[in-house]
């Protein structure tokens, strides 16, 4: 199917709670050569730490299921939404997205 023409547009009015992402550190697997890929599709993976940029923020855990549904990057942004959804934002996406209140 081709769209012929310009789709609707829409802008965010969201309020959230977000937080920059200075680094992600998984738990790793006991052998080194198996890739935080690799082992994040199995049972035996429990996720992880964010670690923010602003240090007056504590280490944020997160679960395999986050882990593997968001996939969080140094650089992106940590999001918790109104309702507690908590996601993970590309810095890009967020920055054009959002303005700091």
């Amino acid at each position: 199917m081709s769209i012929e023409r310009q789709m609707p547009r829409y802008r965010s009015h969201k309020e959230v709670s977000a937080l920059k992402i200075k680094d992600v550190v998984c738990h790793a697997h006991e052998d080194p050569a198996v890739s935080i890929d690799e082992f994040a599709k199995t049972d035996e993976f429990q996720g992880g730490h964010i670690f923010p940029a602003d240090s007056r923020y504590g280490l944020i855990p997160f679960d395999a299921e986050f882990y593997r549904k968001h996939r969080p990057v140094a650089g992106g942004y940590y999001v918790v939404y109104k309702d507690g959804y908590k996601s993970f934002s590309p810095a890009k996406a967020f920055e054009e997205g959002y303005t700091p209140i």
